[in-house]
């Protein structure tokens, strides 16, 4: 993941940040927003969480390792242009549910 994250900050540059954050230095949102998996990506929009509808129930956060480039792109950029919108939640370009899994 952060090897994603890393190849992917130059292209989104225009449109947003990452950030990398201990959890274990910064405690505050671990009860919040129930941070214990090694890798979460959350998303925030001036200073309000934005939610992400990905079919897996957990419309917090994504709680898993994207290992495509492109798919992690086309998520940032669908959150980036439900949150300028004012939306609070918005709808992933892909339905990550276990339905479509086996």
């Amino acid at each position: 993941m952060d090897e994603v994250l890393a190849s992917v900050a130059e292209t989104i540059k225009n449109f947003a940040v990452i950030y990398l954050v201990d959890i274990t230095e910064v405690p505050d949102f671990n009860t919040m927003y129930e941070l214990y998996d090694p890798s979460t990506i959350m998303f925030f929009f001036r200073n309000k969480h934005i939610m992400i509808d990905l079919g897996t129930g957990n419309n917090n956060k994504i709680n898993w390792a994207l290992k495509d480039k492109q798919e992690f792109i086309d998520i940032v950029e669908t959150v980036y242009r439900g949150a300028r919108k004012g939306r609070g939640l918005v709808i992933a370009p892909k339905d990550y549910s276990t339905k479509y899994r086996y």
